[in-house]
Formats: C-alpha cells, structure tokens, sequence
C-alpha cells in the first residue's frame, strides 16, 4: 500500500514537478572569507548541495562576486534565502532569477 502511494503522482503536483525550475542567486559583497560559508550554510542546513557554484574576487580584490544555482526550490523559498542572505553583513546586493526546463 506504502509503495503503491509513492510510485503514484500526487493529485496535488505542481507544475514545478512537471518543468523542473532552478533558483538563480548573484551576490555582490565586501571581499571577506566569512561571506562564502555563511552563504552555503543557508543551503546546507536545508540539506541542499548548489547545482553551480562560482566565486570571484574584483580586479581590486575588495568585492566578492557569487553565482549559484539551486534545484528544488519553489519561488517563495528562493526570496525567503535572498531576504537572509540579504541581512548578512558584508553583503552588498542579492538578485534572484529562476531558470525553468521544458
């Protein structure tokens, strides 16, 4: 019965189950090595690994630019990450996309 439950689609799947959606996060911060764990913690507490991650440092060395993308996370969960990564000291700008598959 257990089996028979999970192997059949829920009534209630969203059309992001049907077209997979990957949230886009570009983060522009003060250069500081505390920056990029604090970032990832927010995933990893969440038991997400980012599908992409990159980092690079200005042509000064003083800000910090990263790019990650996440599977598996609806819109409002994508603002709710923005909105914390957003509060984070060092952190200057937080802008979000999402990227959808067909």
């Amino acid at each position: 019965m257990l089996a028979e439950r999970l192997s059949r689609p829920s009534a209630s799947a969203s059309s992001a189950d049907t077209h997979p959606t990957v949230a886009c996060f570009s983060i522009q911060a003060v250069a500081d090595p505390s920056v990029m764990p604090r970032v990832l913690e927010l995933f990893a507490k969440r038991g997400m690994i980012p599908l992409r991650w990159h980092a690079d440092l200005g042509g000064r060395r003083d800000e910090l630019t990263i790019d990650l993308q996440v599977d598996g996370l609806d819109r409002p969960k994508a603002e709710q990450i923005a909105s914390a990564i957003r509060q984070m000291v060092a952190v200057v700008t937080v802008l979000t996309s999402e990227k959808s598959y067909a």
